[in-house]
């Protein structure tokens, strides 16, 4: 494990993409899971991107829609095997990563079916313009958490203290 984030961690200094492969074992939320894999051992990992609805916490409510996009993640990945591109590790040490499985981009997916927020702060190249198509995609077509008029999105919810009515 120790050796799986040296080597992560240089190749992100380098500005290049390391990907692993395993299998998910744990959905968290709309936009973390476990993997487990040969060589790399259990591995947090945050989609790249994507901000999925806040879970509810002991201290704190969720927001709407969040054990839905949690659901919705279990089905596309929980015990199935994929490829995580790591693209860098946040504040508290997850890898952040955008998951394929059989070719398919999932954090655009969460995106494209208003599981998720476009998460704009921290989108780079390709992926910006990608996600953010289809997140307004999904707006435009009031899927998932765009079935409400003004969806707070996650990382407002997570400063305010509050739940916005």
């Amino acid at each position: 494990m120790v050796m799986l984030l040296v080597m992560i961690l240089s190749l992100a200094d380098k500005g290049e993409a390391e990907t692993v492969y395993g299998m998910v074992k744990a959905v968290y939320d709309g936009d973390t899971v476990v993997l487990v894999g040969r060589g790399t051992g259990r591995l947090k990992v945050r989609l790249y991107g994507i901000d999925a609805p806040e879970t509810a916490k002991p201290e704190k409510p969720g927001q709407n829609y969040s054990a839905q996009a949690r659901r919705v993640l279990m089905y596309k990945l929980l015990g199935k095997e994929v490829a995580a591109e790591i693209q860098d590790r946040d504040q508290y040490g997850r890898a952040v990563a955008v998951l394929k499985r059989g070719g398919r981009d999932i954090n655009a997916e969460m995106v494209a079916e208003g599981h998720a927020w476009a998460y704009r702060r921290y989108l780079a190249g390709s992926y910006a313009s990608r996600y953010i198509g289809f997140e307004e995609h999904a707006r435009r077509q009031r899927r998932g958490i765009w079935r409400e008029s003004n969806p707070q999105p996650p990382w407002e919810f997570r400063t305010s203290g509050e739940r916005r009515r």
